[in-house]
């Protein structure tokens, strides 16, 4: 069996465009998505000025990012989405989208969250806003499609270990 459509999964700052860009152009026939790139102008406002967005703003945005993933699967290539996909609900929502997904949350210390959001330059989501995203995920309960990956190395050795799980894994 190749590999399943993916979704790099967490919270802000947690590396999961480096990781999906990186997955991505390691996958045969894999192509990158963003997550970031589906986002209506008022969401990124929303966010820009530092206000969480609530689940009636995640919705349309959610169903977005399954039917492109849905999309990238029905033309034969591999989708590899960057997407926060914070709650359980978020990711049903994108199942409906693309049944066969998997989800890899890249799990990081806080500390390195911090340091990573207050060193990138150009995003529209603000460190201020971590605290938020962190209460709001959910972890990946044992019925869910997906794995969850302990990030302290560089994003080389995250894809390497995204790989190996994923291929015990299905």
């Amino acid at each position: 069996m190749g590999i399943p459509p993916l979704v790099i999964m967490g919270v802000s700052g947690s590396g999961k465009s480096t990781v999906s860009a990186q997955l991505a152009a390691r996958v045969p026939g894999g192509v990158a998505l963003d997550a970031d790139d589906l986002h209506s102008a008022a969401n990124r406002a929303k966010m820009h000025a530092g206000v969480p967005l609530d689940d009636v703003d995640r919705a349309p945005w959610l169903d977005a990012v399954g039917r492109a993933m849905g999309d990238v699967t029905r033309a034969g290539g591999v989708p590899v989405m960057a997407c926060s996909a914070l709650k359980r609900a978020y990711r049903l929502r994108i199942l409906a989208g693309e049944p066969a997904a998997l989800f890899v949350l890249l799990d990081v210390e806080r500390l390195e969250l911090e340091r990573r959001m207050h060193e990138r330059k150009g995003h529209f989501m603000p460190a201020s806003l971590l605290n938020s995203q962190l209460a709001t995920l959910e972890p990946l309960g044992p019925d869910e499609p997906g794995i969850t990956v302990h990030v302290t190395n560089p994003s080389d050795d995250v894809v390497e270990t995204v790989m190996a799980r994923i291929l015990t894994t299905r």
